[in-house]
C-alpha cells in the first residue's frame, strides 16, 4: 500500500491502496463517486470512461498509480449547480433508458465537444464509437449532442439557447 495523490473534481485526495489498482475501484470505493460504473473490466464498453485533463480514459484498466492531472468524472461535469450542457441536452432529448452507459456516454461526448465544438455526425459517430450502450439509443445520444453543441455555440455568442426558450414559453403558459 501507498499513498497516492488523486485530483478529481477539482478536490485534491490521498488514498491509502495498492498503486496497480484500478482507478475505477478508487474512484468508486474509495471516494464514492458512482458516476463510473464497471461494465466489462477490459476497458472496451466505455462505462468506465472519465477525462484527465479533457481526454476520455478507461478508468477499469487504468492504475491508480498512473492517473495523472485533473480527473473530471460524471459527478464534476455540472458547476455550481448548473448542469452541464450535455446533461441538459440528455434531458431535452429523452435519452436515458436504463442508464447503464450514460456515464461514459456524457464523458465521451464531453471530451468531443471539448476538441471539436460542432462535430458533423460522422464524427459523432467515430467518437462515440465503442462506448456501448445496451438500449441502442444512439440516434437520441447523437441528437442529445448536436443540441449540446447548438445550446455552447448559442451561449458563447450571447444569444438565448433552446432549454432557457422553454423555460420562459413554460412559464408564460
Amino acid at each position: 500500500m501507498s499513498i497516492v495523490t488523486l485530483n478529481v473534481n477539482g478536490t485534491t485526495h490521498e488514498v491509502d491502496v495498492d498503486p496497480s489498482t484500478p482507478l475505477l475501484y478508487v474512484l468508486r470505493n474509495d471516494l464514492g463517486l458512482k458516476g463510473p460504473r464497471f461494465g466489462c473490466g477490459l476497458g472496451q464498453c466505455g462505462t468506465c470512461t472519465v477525462l484527465i485533463d479533457g481526454v476520455a480514459m478507461r478508468s477499469c484498466v487504468m492504475r491508480t498509480s498512473q492517473a495523472r492531472g485533473e480527473i473530471t468524472t460524471l459527478e464534476g461535469l455540472s458547476k455550481n449547480g448548473n448542469l452541464d450542457p450535455l446533461q441538459q441536452a440528455w434531458i431535452d432529448e429523452q435519452v436515458p433508458q436504463c442508464g447503464f452507459c450514460h456515464n461514459g456516454q456524457l464523458l465521451n461526448a464531453r471530451a468531443l465537444l471539448d476538441r471539436n465544438p460542432d462535430p458533423s455526425d460522422a464524427e459523432i459517430r467515430e467518437a462515440m464509437d465503442g462506448t456501448l450502450c445496451r438500449c441502442m439509443t444512439y440516434y437520441r445520444i447523437q441528437a442529445a449532442i448536436k443540441r449540446a453543441a447548438r445550446s455552447t455555440m448559442a451561449a458563447a455568442q450571447g444569444s438565448p439557447t433552446e432549454s432557457t426558450e422553454a423555460q420562459v414559453k413554460g412559464a408564460a403558459e
